[in-house]
């Protein structure tokens, strides 16, 4: 706790009013969430708190805002849904079941990513490319965009022929439209104007302030907070001490066909929040030229989904826009993050009247500006001069981000990079021929072997035509995988058979071990004694000469 709190004083008051700023930029988004998972907004902001405390304080990455996500929200829909179905199935009818099972989801997806955190897959967040980055942070700055449009509408109740009443969005029109614009485009101005003048206070805290006392002072009848929540069917911002749910335990039955009921979504959620999380932590290590602990983050995100579920909240992950809003705003540390999740809790159980008084445009502006400064414009500027590939699969991961979800669009992107890759690699298999005094023919094989350039490297023998003596040297090739083993092998056997001799040179130490393993003649086959310095080299890196005049060491050895 000592070495937490030494580290947090030196911005401590930066991070303070960051994490102020977050909370308040964080309330829309998260209650129209609850709202897309048909839950109380309530339910969707104890998880913000809950899990914006855990991972503030353990996760791999300060600085780091996570909270109730869409992208987490949107996977349990159709759970809830089929879960109030069967719970009005059971002998003894349970009303809102499907809250019970998210819950039991929500602490499900929270093991798996403990799991994954434990097994260390937090590290191949370090294998997405680029390009898939890039894609992934302008789709993503085009969704929220999308979102803040959608704030440009009021809710309208409407009575259906059967008698049930629903709130319909209708477009802004007139001085409606005209005031909302004006306050968004003020609190815009004061966000861009104000690091100009001084930069001593938070401009978007300040934009928000300001915007919300020209509301209340000129009396304007504008959209609010409150009137959000309520037009959305909730009931406002007052809540309580998030506590453990006992009813959950009560309620939930505890068999295999629960289990098999909400496994499937669980385990989509952990993979979605980890992506999303590990992404957002990716472009904070951009942004602060810093770098966090993946594995860690992946654990703390899993602690604070499983303390969500178990206290009545929803699961979440990393937030990007509320965490680019928390680094512009010069939020850097823990501090930042409890902060945010404090305010949120004192949001909920004591100023929710004040809270629900902020106009939702000071809001929106403030998330606009946000997508100004995350958008990676430059992606224009280079799109032509990178690689025709990269820039498809940034355009790409764009398209899917924006059309379906983030998740899809990442594996879409590495796989497509990764094809990519291995299609590039594979054309870069070259065989060089010569032939010895004695008529031997040596094939000098050059670039990687692995599974994909395995047809071009079978191509370059001429079995029935080659002279009796044959030697492949793998000097300056790279065994890579098993499917190269395998195509040695063939070729191995394809001379023998053609009752011929072969010998392979230069063979790494791992391809050897297999080969060995693999049939006991290849002892007879591999030279293992080879008086070339380049291969010493690169078998004992550390070898390598501090002088050119070392190397006639290096091959007596």
């Amino acid at each position: 706790m000592t070495e937490f709190i030494r580290k947090i004083v030196p911005n401590a008051k930066d991070d303070v009013l960051a994490g102020i700023t977050v909370s308040l930029a964080m309330i829309p988004e998260v209650v129209a969430f609850a709202f897309v998972a048909q839950i109380d907004p309530l339910v969707a902001l104890s998880g913000a708190f809950i899990i914006g405390l855990i991972t503030a304080i353990f996760g791999g990455r300060p600085g780091l805002i996570s909270g109730a996500a869409g992208a987490v929200a949107v996977i349990f829909v159709t759970m809830i849904s089929e879960g109030h179905t069967k719970g009005m199935m059971f002998d003894v009818p349970v009303e809102n079941m499907g809250y019970y099972y998210l819950l039991a989801a929500v602490v499900m997806m929270g093991v798996f990513q403990v799991v994954a955190g434990i097994f260390k897959l937090g590290r191949f967040v370090r294998l997405i490319p680029h390009p898939v980055m890039m894609g992934f942070v302008n789709g993503l700055a085009i969704v929220i965009f999308i979102a803040q449009v959608k704030m440009f509408t009021h809710k309208k109740l409407e009575v259906t022929a059967e008698g049930v009443k629903k709130y319909i969005n209708i477009p802004m029109e007139g001085t409606e439209l005209y005031t909302m614009i004006g306050l968004v485009l003020l609190t815009m101005g004061v966000i861009w104007l104000l690091p100009r003048i001084t930069k001593k206070i938070p401009a978007s805290l300040t934009a928000i302030l300001i915007t919300t006392a020209i509301v209340v002072v000129s009396g304007m009848d504008v959209s609010t907070v409150g009137s959000y929540i309520i037009e959305g069917g909730g009931t406002g911002l007052k809540g309580e001490l998030p506590t453990p749910n006992m009813e959950l335990w009560q309620n939930l039955p505890f068999n295999l066909d629960t289990l098999s009921f909400i496994l499937p979504y669980a385990f989509l959620a952990a993979c979605v929040g980890l992506i999303e999380s590990l992404m957002t932590m990716n472009l904070v290590d951009e942004l602060t030229e810093t770098r966090g602990n993946g594995n860690r983050e992946c654990i703390a995100q899993g602690a604070g989904n499983m303390l969500s579920g178990l206290f009545g909240g929803t699961g979440g992950c990393g937030m990007i826009g509320q965490t680019v809003i928390n680094i512009n705003a010069g939020g850097r540390g823990r501090l930042s993050g409890v902060m945010m999740a404090l305010t949120l809790l004192t949001f909920i159980l004591f100023t929710d009247k004040y809270i629900e008084q902020v106009p939702i445009a000071a809001l929106v502006g403030v998330m606009i500006m946000m997508v100004i400064e995350t958008f990676a414009w430059s992606s224009f500027r280079i799109i032509r001069k990178i690689p025709k590939s990269d820039a498809i699969v940034l355009v790409i991961v764009s398209a899917v981000t924006v059309i379906y979800d983030l998740a899809i669009a990442v594996f879409v992107g590495v796989i497509i990079s990764a094809l990519v890759f291995a299609w590039e690699n594979a054309k870069k298999i070259r065989a060089r021929k010569r032939f010895k005094d004695d008529g031997t023919k040596v094939y000098e094989i050059w670039g990687p072997l692995f599974f994909g350039s395995i047809a071009a490297f079978n191509e370059k023998f001429d079995v029935k035509g080659d002279p009796d003596n044959i030697e492949i040297d793998f000097v300056e090739s790279r065994v890579s995988d098993h499917s190269a083993i395998e195509a040695i092998y063939n070729i191995v056997e394809k001379y023998e058979a053609a009752g011929k001799t072969i010998k392979l040179k230069h063979l790494s130490e791992d391809c050897k071990a297999l080969l060995y393993k693999s049939s006991p003649k290849f002892r007879e086959v591999i030279v293992v004694a080879v008086n070339d310095p380049r291969y010493h080299l690169a078998a004992n890196p550390e070898k390598f000469p501090k002088s050119l005049s070392e190397y006639k060491l290096i091959e007596e050895e």
